[in-house]
């Protein structure tokens, strides 16, 4: 049994336990527990506010946690920062790429950064340029480059140094769905060559590329597992509501028993609902008693945004309960 433990312990290259950071009155990470596998992909998961790049910046040791313990690659990241850093990359939202530096100079100034032996640079640059396909853009100055290139710049900058753990920062936001597609192939052979991808991302689709997500809401970690074990753990039913009033009936259904969320949807209403309290046809005659004209109701399959939504909802339930009983 002890021997076990131990592998479980030795695969785990991200691990933190009651990690706290506040910024004044705002809680940005809560009492965070996360363990990350080495060799996955993690996705970290939430609206804007939810605390996504605080979170990050904590785990590499940017920002100083008021509570808690942080272990990255086997090193304590509040008391081994040069270590630390010496083994992950990190990327923020904005690509950390100095704009009149050509494609190459930013890679041998991060080389330089992080201590590359000289004789390691030229193989690693050409491997790393061959990989973001920006070798006929070696000599281009970053600021000649789209969006998608500086990005993936950012990337190759900070893999120069062959780390193990990469940190990013919603690294496809603001550019456009060719790059994105790149970026995630870039991605998906650095995880087959053994290097542990941890990402931000307010993106679903996105969020379904990774190994396991974790969904953060207002700094807490809401739950952390597999796309297939939230979508398997969702017991709750999906359904649309078409109707020409649908400020009115978004008002009738947020009242209604069962009904766990509504939200505007194009022309439509998505509603997600327990199947133990209500149902499709509950949900057209509470419509129907109201006087709503023209209601129809259609069933849909839940969505990963559904699964989520669900989650936030009932975290906000047991909020105002606890609020309600003085806690």
């Amino acid at each position: 049994m002890k021997g076990a433990m131990e592998d479980v312990r030795e695969n785990i290259v991200v691990r933190a336990r009651g990690v706290t950071r506040r910024f004044g009155e705002w809680v940005a990470v809560e009492r965070l527990d996360l363990d990350v596998r080495r060799g996955e992909i993690f996705g970290l998961v939430g609206p804007d506010g939810a605390g996504k790049t605080t979170t990050l910046r904590v785990l590499c040791g940017l920002v100083e946690p008021e509570a808690g313990e942080i272990e990255v690659a086997g090193c304590d990241v509040r008391r081994q920062r040069e270590q630390v850093r010496d083994r992950i990359g990190y990327v923020a939202q904005r690509a950390g790429v100095y704009e009149d530096l050509s494609v190459e100079e930013n890679m041998r100034f991060y080389a330089d950064l992080y201590g590359v032996p000289a004789h390691l640079r030229e193989a690693r640059m050409m491997e790393l340029l061959r990989l973001t396909r920006l070798e006929a853009f070696r000599r281009s100055r970053a600021h000649h480059l789209s969006g998608g290139m500086r990005q993936k710049l950012a990337l190759a900058c900070a893999l120069v140094h062959r780390p193990q753990v990469l940190f990013l920062d919603e690294p496809t936001t603001g550019i456009d769905p060719i790059s994105r597609r790149d970026v995630w192939a870039l991605l998906a052979e650095l995880r087959r060559a053994g290097v542990t991808i941890v990402f931000t991302t307010a993106y679903l689709d996105e969020a379904e590329r990774a190994a396991r997500i974790g969904l953060l809401y207002r700094g807490r970690l809401l739950r952390c597992a597999s796309v297939e074990a939230l979508r398997r753990e969702f017991s709750g039913r999906a359904c649309e509501v078409l109707t020409p009033d649908r400020t009115r009936a978004q008002q009738v259904l947020r009242r209604q028993e069962g009904v766990v969320s509504v939200e505007p949807f194009g022309a439509t209403l998505r509603v997600i609902f327990d199947p133990a309290r209500t149902s499709l046809d509950g949900i057209g005659h509470a419509l129907q008693a109201e006087g709503l004209p023209e209601v129809e109701v259609r069933p849909l399959l839940p969505t990963l945004e559904d699964v989520f939504i669900a989650l936030i909802r009932q975290h906000e339930r047991i909020e105002e309960e606890h609020d309600r009983m003085g806690h």
